[in-house]
């Protein structure tokens, strides 16, 4: 039987596409720039695979950390629909890879990721008129959004009553730890929000049995650090990060103005903090003055000597097979990431504890960006900024449409401490 030269040809085709998908042992994500069209929902899939029970490879330093899994035609369609890029490999080529990024000479390795972490994000629910009260946006429940991971939403009450150990890891929203309404007083104090806000904060201290907001705020930073110290991994940024050790340092200190508490700060407070309670920071100064939008000299001064064009932090480069977890929090497909402000924008190095590590700093100006530690058996992570593609977002800004960032290097390291906490080194099973 004669079969029709185009007919042949999609048969022909037909048949070459059922062997390679009958050969192709393995989905590769490429994380590369020039690999991946939509870096930041690759992370989602990823998670989704993990969610599924599938475990999946971390691939360090290889083409940006790229993650690879079995073989499903069912993942496969999965990066289809949601626009990832992807490649095909067989076992064979599989083992080569791996291969390749043990040879000793490389700085690569390949991670093992085996469960998908349980995510909580500290935020607050509070609303008005079907509104949030505070008119802010979060960096990481967008990107989280953004790509399909799921989450769970947790504020004070849930902390308090010690619920957090239901969860793998720990978002902070943008909060103010020290009871000071992120030291909006000055510029927003008359506007509807604010007042809310205070309100509700006063309203659910009351109610757990606070007489002070800073007094409940104390509490939840104390929960949150046993969560760390028994296995957790929490990550903050912008003032979750200062304000989160500023207030274990005032530990039984007074330091809000009576508009924030009603009555008078300590005068004696700077030289009561105790920094050995912190995670990160010491010998910091507390901004005394109440009408300033500043905490303590912690925070980089609002004032940088820097244009936006020029804002850029470099990304220390780790040894793979050494160091994994600082190699892990520092994948990207560049070193180079582009700065962004907040109310904690970057932080003194001079402040920084001689035990944590810096993943990312502006060396000529002295600022680390991107700090990590260990408390017990658990990590942090602080992150300087509000949003990594909004390089001054001020209050009631719209939220950043991250379908036209979907490779934002700076967004990445937010998903990179998602993934963090489900990696474990072992050797791969044949």
């Amino acid at each position: 039987m004669n079969i029709p030269l185009t007919l042949k040809g999609l048969f022909i085709s037909f048949l070459l596409l059922v062997s390679i998908q009958a050969n192709a042992s393995y989905l590769l994500l490429p994380m590369d720039f020039e690999g991946q069209k939509d870096h930041l929902k690759a992370y989602g899939v990823t998670y989704w695979v993990l969610e599924a029970g599938q475990e999946g490879w971390w691939l360090l330093n290889y083409r940006g950390g790229s993650f690879a899994f079995p073989y499903s035609a069912t993942f496969e369609k999965e990066c289809k629909t949601r626009g990832v890029s992807f490649e095909t490999i067989s076992d064979a080529a599989f083992d080569n890879l791996l291969a390749e990024i043990a040879n000793p000479e490389k700085n690569m390795d390949a991670i093992k990721l085996e469960k998908a972490p349980k995510i909580a994000v500290y935020t607050p629910e509070f609303k008005s008129s079907g509104e949030k009260i505070q008119p802010w946006d979060d960096a990481v429940t967008m990107v989280l959004t953004y790509a399909e991971i799921p989450y769970e939403t947790i504020y004070d009450k849930e902390v308090v009553q010690g619920k957090l150990a239901a969860y793998d890891w720990l978002h902070l929203h943008h909060e103010d730890f020290t009871g000071q309404y992120g030291k909006f007083y000055r510029s927003y104090s008359a506007f509807p929000w604010y007042r809310e806000n205070q309100r509700r904060m006063e309203e659910l201290a009351a109610e757990l049995g606070f007489t002070k907001v800073s007094q409940m705020k104390l509490q939840v930073v104390k929960k949150i650090r046993e969560f760390v110290g028994g296995g957790g991994f929490m990550f903050a940024m912008c003032s979750a990060t200062d304000t989160y050790d500023i207030a274990l340092a005032a530990d039984g200190v007074d330091i809000c103005d009576y508009m924030y508490d009603g009555d008078k700060a300590d005068p004696q407070s700077q030289s009561k903090l105790n920094f050995d309670n912190t995670f990160a920071f010491s010998q910091f100064q507390l901004s005394q003055n109440p009408m300033e939008y500043e905490y303590s000299s912690i925070d980089v001064a609002p004032e940088r000597p820097m244009p936006a064009e020029q804002d850029y932090f470099n990304l220390f480069e780790f040894s793979a097979k050494w160091d994994p977890i600082p190699t892990m929090l520092t994948q990207n497909h560049t070193r180079l990431v582009k700065g962004f402000m907040g109310q904690t924008t970057a932080f003194n190095q001079e402040n920084i504890k001689s035990n944590v590590l810096i993943l990312g700093d502006n060396k000529p100006f002295q600022e680390a960006r991107y700090i990590h530690g260990i408390f017990g058996q658990g990590f942090w992570t602080f992150y300087g900024g509000h949003d990594p593609e909004d390089y001054r977002h001020h209050v009631n800004d719209p939220e950043t449409d991250l379908s036209l960032h979907p490779n934002s290097p700076g967004y990445r390291l937010i998903l990179n401490n998602i993934l963090f906490p489900a990696a474990k080194k072992k050797e791969r099973k044949t």
